[in-house]
């Protein structure tokens, strides 16, 4: 039972017949709230993650850029704060919404090379006490994926993925925006920071830091440099994306988590 499943993904080809590069990220596991029954939302269980990427790697090879290729590290972090803040009831929740994260077109905050497609796989070793490992495998394509969009006044929010009781979203804010604090409806919600150079409440933030529960609503961003930022948020209900709600209460911030190896 300890043995590592394995782990098949199918052949992808790009425009030429060629088959594309594939990067995994394997074993990324964080105790998390998953499942249906009472028991499962009170008390974290582990959630294993896999992820295998499509991509042409040619261009970093040749160039060294971070940028044409996927900055692993970063989406370890990205990937862990989706586990800890969705709360999924059901792994095929989990497994649409890491692939719709993966798949997502880049951002000028978090760019990367494109992916053509992403094969997930979720696992809760610890759901049958011992008697067998539940898992489940999905592979998507960039073709099949619709993303919505929606102007705001900071910039733009991208709906990445939104399940029964919460929603995945980007705030894109526009160089010299801010998003101000809100009073929209929510109960709580989820925010990590995926750019450098990002103000909260005036002070810097650094790139990869997270803050949540309800006091979330009462901060303001600032986005002071020539780049667009970007927020990545989890909240719940959710997000109502509509011009009005008005501006919130401006809260305190705590210390915030670090979900970025440092570099």
């Amino acid at each position: 039972m300890s043995q590592e499943p394995a782990w098949i993904h199918p052949v992808v080809t790009d425009a030429q017949g060629r088959p594309l590069d594939v990067m995994e990220l394997r074993g990324l596991t964080v105790d998390v709230i998953v499942g249906v029954y009472n028991r499962e939302r009170v008390k974290p269980q582990p959630l294993r993650l896999d992820v295998a990427l499509f991509l042409d790697a040619r261009q970093a090879a040749v160039g060294g850029r971070l940028a044409n290729t996927v900055h692993y590290g970063r989406l370890a972090g990205e990937l862990r704060f989706l586990l800890d803040a969705c709360r999924f009831e059901l792994l095929e929740s989990a497994a649409e919404a890491v692939c719709r994260y993966l798949l997502a077109p880049p951002t000028d905050a978090a760019p990367h090379a494109p992916l053509y497609a992403a094969t997930v796989r979720v696992t809760k070793p610890e759901a049958l006490t011992g008697w067998a490992i539940p898992s489940l495998q999905v592979h998507r394509t960039a073709e099949e994926m619709v993303y919505r969009a929606e102007a705001k006044p900071f910039g733009h929010v991208d709906v990445i993925h939104e399940g029964a009781t919460y929603g995945v979203y980007r705030l894109r804010v526009e160089p010299g925006g801010g998003i101000p604090p809100r009073a929209d409806g929510h109960t709580e919600g989820m925010e990590l920071v995926l750019g450098a150079g990002m103000l909260l409440e005036g002070q810097p933030v650094g790139r990869g830091m997270a803050f949540n529960g309800p006091g979330v609503f009462g901060h303001r961003y600032d986005n002071p440099t020539a780049t667009e930022q970007t927020v990545l948020g989890v909240y719940r209900p959710r997000l109502v994306l509509l011009d009005g709600g008005g501006a919130g209460e401006l809260t305190p911030v705590g210390a915030g988590t670090l979900y970025y190896l440092p570099e």
